[in-house]
């Protein structure tokens, strides 16, 4: 039986990691930028076990850095980052076309800000034809109640707000899968 639409399904998905940059995390409140830090890595390493791609971008990173360290290091072999300055990653060079190669129809958000690059991309995304998701703890604003606005918008675009626990187990889809127990082992690791 294939997986309900509205579910996280590895053989489609498309992990996005949205400007998770030093100086931006810095910006952020400590407890959210650490919690998005570690939902993250935690996908990462699912996403490189069950060969799900991932594509990231860096807001203006002459000026905003490169993407925090320990996100970076935690890459999967194939990531694809894309440098911009429009807010959407749909607006830096090549990401369309890239994740277009991937033949992945089913989009996952997380990064920063939830109200600007976040909610720009999916917007973008859903007009491109993507069924789109957004990891509620894998994304934070400066301001929490900017957060909170721009959930509401795209749940009111029929955007999936979900989070990062849902995903692992909706991406195995059974616990016979045959990684089930190294991605579920990710939830007990000290990240």
């Amino acid at each position: 039986m294939a997986p309900h639409p509205d579910l996280a399904d590895c053989a489609d998905s498309a992990l996005v990691v949205v400007d998770l940059q030093g100086r931006l995390s810095a910006a952020m409140p400590a407890d959210e930028a650490e919690r998005v830090a570690k939902a993250t890595l935690r996908l990462l390493k699912a996403a490189d076990c069950l060969g799900v791609p991932v594509l990231a971008t860096e807001q203006y990173p002459q000026g905003l850095g490169p993407t925090q360290a320990e996100i970076a290091a935690a890459w999967p072999s194939a990531t694809s980052v894309f440098a911009k300055t429009g807010f959407s990653c749909c607006r830096a060079s090549g990401f369309v076309e890239a994740l277009a190669e991937s033949g992945r129809r089913q989009v996952l958000l997380v990064g920063q800000e939830a109200h600007v690059c976040v909610l720009q991309s999916a917007y973008d995304l859903l007009q491109l034809g993507y069924r789109v998701q957004v990891l509620g703890d894998a994304v934070c604003s400066r301001n929490p109640e900017h957060k909170a606005s721009a959930l509401r918008r795209l749940q009111s675009r029929q955007v999936i707000v979900t989070n990062h626990e849902s995903v692992l187990f909706e991406w195995l889809g059974d616990a016979a899968h045959p990684q089930f127990k190294a991605v579920s082992a990710l939830l007990r690791e000290k990240i």
